[in-house]
């Protein structure tokens, strides 16, 4: 399903985004993640599912996540601040990249290993390209998230790429496979970097799970 916040939510949204949003460090290992001392959300999918331009778009900052044409590009856990309040962190992408097989290996691993065990984290967003829906890498990670039990939510980029019954069609899709999922979030968000369709709503999710 998809619901719409009501207007405090959607402030609350736009105020926690406006303050300050600030890059706190990228980490390779688990030994260099920062304290767990605040509420922290993720953002993960794909590659080339539109992250970088989500992070972008939701901050409202042109150039905080890099994004790029190369699939794979980021390869760190990239840990940002808003504010004191919460934290998130822009995750490698899952499936194709241009690295070294070892490489590869390597943030993998990080990437489950910090999915599994991190304290304080509050959900996933799991960022999946609307015009392809769920494929079998995401339900790879979501049966990792299911059985870590972290609470993730779907968010379904590239909206604007889709007419409004085809979007619709994909959300419903969507929301049916997720029913069946004991860790999944029940709202599905479509959203669009480039238009700016579904970014308040998504700011109002993240701002909901940040301490007073």
């Amino acid at each position: 399903m998809t619901t719409t916040p009501d207007a405090d939510a959607l402030e609350a949204g736009r105020l926690l985004f406006a303050g300050p949003v600030t890059f706190e460090r990228g980490v390779v290992k688990m030994d260099g993640l920062p304290a767990a001392d605040r509420p922290e959300v993720a953002f993960a999918g794909r590659s080339n599912v539109g992250k970088s331009s989500l992070v972008n778009a939701l901050t409202g900052r042109k150039a905080l996540a890099r994004a790029s044409g190369e699939p794979g590009r980021t390869r760190e856990l990239n840990f940002f601040l808003l504010g004191d309040r919460m934290r998130f962190v822009d995750m490698p992408g899952y499936g194709y990249a241009k690295a070294p097989k070892t490489e590869i290996e390597r943030w993998t691993k990080l990437v489950r290993d910090y999915l599994r065990g991190r304290p304080g984290l509050a959900r996933v967003f799991l960022l999946v390209d609307a015009r392809h829906g769920i494929k079998a890498n995401d339900e790879t990670v979501m049966d990792m998230l299911d059985e870590s039990a972290v609470v993730y939510q779907v968010v379904l980029t590239k909206a604007d790429k889709l007419p409004a019954k085809a979007l619709d069609a994909i959300v419903a899709e969507t929301v049916a496979a997720l029913l069946k999922r004991p860790a999944a979030h029940p709202v599905v968000l479509p959203v669009s970097a480039f238009e700016g369709g579904g970014i308040p709503e998504l700011r109002a999710a993240v701002a909901a799970l940040a301490v007073a």
